[in-house]
C-alpha cells in the first residue's frame, strides 16, 4: 500500500480501515462468502470515500452531510462485522474495533461542526 498520510486523523484512519476491509473481504471470497463480502466491501470502503469528499467540501452544511454519509457507512460496516461474527465467520478483533472508533471520531466531529 503507497499513500502519503494526510495531517488529518479520520482520513488516515479511514483509508487504512478500507485496506483492512479490502484484505478482509479477500479472505471471505476465499471461502465462497461472495454476498457478504460484497456488502461489506461496499460499504466499508465507503466511509472513507466519503470522508475524503468531506474534505473539499463548499460550506459546513455540506461537509456534514459527507460525514453523515460516512457515519451511516461506518454502521452498516458495524452491522455487517457483527452478522459475520454471529454467524461464525472468522472476524479479525481489530475490525469492529476500528470500525467503533471510526463511528466515535465521525460523531464528534459531525456534533463540533
Amino acid at each position: 500500500m503507497v499513500y502519503k498520510k494526510k495531517d488529518n486523523i479520520v482520513v488516515n484512519k479511514s483509508f487504512s480501515f478500507s485496506c483492512d476491509i479490502i484484505e478482509y473481504c479477500r479472505e471471505l471470497k476465499s471461502i465462497n462468502e461472495f454476498e457478504l463480502s460484497h456488502q461489506l466491501i461496499r460499504s466499508g470502503t465507503s466511509i472513507g470515500a466519503n470522508i475524503r469528499e468531506s474534505q473539499r467540501a463548499v460550506s459546513t452544511k455540506d461537509f456534514k452531510n459527507k460525514l453523515s454519509i460516512a457515519l451511516k457507512e461506518a454502521e452498516e460496516t458495524s452491522y455487517w462485522l457483527e452478522l459475520l461474527e454471529a454467524t461464525t465467520k472468522n472476524v479479525p478483533n481489530n475490525l469492529q474495533y476500528k470500525c467503533d472508533e471510526l463511528i466515535k471520531l465521525l460523531v464528534t466531529i459531525i456534533k463540533n461542526s
